[in-house]
């Protein structure tokens, strides 16, 4: 293993198995009609999938949707099990002359696109199908399908076991491009008819159609990587701002993540779709974000407060809420942080919002976090159990807090043990989990 292999990697295993393959579907080669490549048709298909290859779209650096995947298919339709295996190798080989990645990737890539073309290439041949009858074109369907699938399940765990990856979780990524497969299959059907219909002169004008479709495919791809980079900055500024506020304020990191996970909870308890679960939770974690403003002073616990540091204190709300809108998370993440210390009687801060003016999930998060500030040992000298917290904040509802999400909270603790119901153990990174979130914000629409 070299210096450059990620914990995990098995380099040799990963392309002893890749090499195996190709051999074996060099061999088949060997055994097909190799006249069969000497073709206008064949020429058509190998310069269209290398056009295609060379703009397709990768998806998480490990598969490419193109249309060579369309051609290879075609060539075993059409011209026979030699050409489903020389198709796709030619376009991926001079594609790869051109991007130069790694070596090991690139006969990983071969193995699952040669091989398996090759070999639904004479099951299909076998089957002598009429090009004219409805049966033929319904079994290029599932040959496409099969040969998709088969090509998923040597590259993807290969490519996996190469970069030390779990390969189910790899394998799962391949959910989201679905739709994309049965768009390609749909064009291929599509392809097909136009080719036993009205012939090569069509056909390849619609070829040109499918490697415009690549190229438009590699933009949206690339959009995504902008929309993950972003996504990875802010986030990664957002988490380096509570770190920096742990610094000053050592309960702050586990506060935040313990208050993100009520309010997950109690959004959930109370019928909360799973669109403003998440919001409960990251406005939990970002809640106090706007702490990171204030002096120094103001953050030592047990400090003497004047009035221009409360008044400081009562603008952290608008603060954090700022700041999230100018990094550019979530919109009603930063209403809601805005609004978590009003009360349903007007005398909270910063607007002195009355009951249903303020938002919904910061009712909840207002629960959460005075909770947990009773109940934590790092934020009273005196902390309170859990039975004297409850007390305390059914004491404040209707007027400080939302009574609702207060008698929820109160029907989560009902049962717990100590752990969950103080909270010592939260963990921030836990919380976080910046991956999950970055991911989200590549594949999602706007909120």
């Amino acid at each position: 293993m070299s210096d450059a292999d990620p914990p995990g990697a098995r380099p040799n295993l990963a392309t002893g198995v890749a090499g195996l393959l190709v051999s074996l579907g060099a061999v088949g080669f060997v055994f097909a009609d190799p006249t069969e490549l000497v073709s206008t048709l064949t020429l058509v298909l190998v310069v269209t999938a290398t056009v295609a290859e060379l703009i397709s779209a990768r998806y998480a650096s490990r598969y490419v949707v193109s249309g060579a995947f369309l051609c290879g298919v075609l060539a075993i339709a059409f011209v026979g099990p030699a050409a489903g295996f020389a198709v796709p190798l030619i376009a991926i080989s001079v594609a790869w002359v051109f991007e130069r990645y790694r070596w090991r990737a690139l006969l990983i890539t071969l193995a699952g696109a040669g091989p398996p073309t090759m070999a639904i290439g004479f099951a299909f041949e076998a089957l002598s199908l009429d090009q004219d009858s409805t049966r033929f074109l319904a079994a290029l369907a599932v040959a496409g399908l099969v040969v998709f699938a088969c090509s998923v399940f040597v590259v993807v765990p290969l490519m996996a076991v190469l970069d030390g990856q779990p390969i189910l979780s790899s394998l799962r990524g391949f959910v989201g491009i679905a739709p994309t497969v049965a768009i390609n299959i749909a064009a291929l059907v599509f392809l097909a008819g136009i080719y036993v219909d009205i012939g090569l002169s069509a056909l390849a004008f619609v070829l040109l159609l499918i490697v415009a479709f690549s190229y438009m495919a590699r933009l949206v791809a690339e959009a995504r990587a902008r929309t993950r980079e972003y996504a990875s900055l802010s986030w990664g500024v957002l988490s380096g701002l509570i770190r920096t506020l742990d610094e000053r304020d050592s309960r702050a990191a586990r506060h935040c993540a313990a208050v993100a996970a009520f309010s997950r909870d109690i959004a959930k308890h109370v019928g909360c779709s799973t669109r403003d679960q998440e919001l409960a939770h990251t406005a939990g974690l970002l809640h106090d974000i706007g702490k990171f403003a204030l002096s120094d002073r103001v953050m030592e616990r047990g400090a003497r407060l004047e009035d221009a540091d409360w008044r400081g204190i009562r603008r952290h709300p608008e603060i954090g809420a700022d700041l999230l809108k100018d990094i550019g998370v979530y919109g009603p993440i930063a209403d809601i942080i805005r609004a978590h210390h009003e009360r349903l009687d007007g005398r909270g801060y910063p607007n002195g919002l009355r009951a249903d003016e303020i938002p919904l999930i910061a009712r909840i998060v207002a629960v959460a976090e005075v909770y947990d500030t009773l109940t934590a040992p790092d934020t009273y000298r005196t902390p309170m159990n859990s039975f004297e917290a409850l007390n305390e904040l059914r004491r404040v509802s209707g007027t400080q807090l939302d009574a609702t999400y207060v008698e929820a909270l109160a029907a989560l603790l009902a049962g717990r043990g100590t752990e969950y119901r103080h909270a010592d153990e939260a963990d921030f990174d836990r919380e976080l989990d910046m991956e999950r979130r970055i991911t989200e914000a590549t594949t999602a629409g706007p909120a």
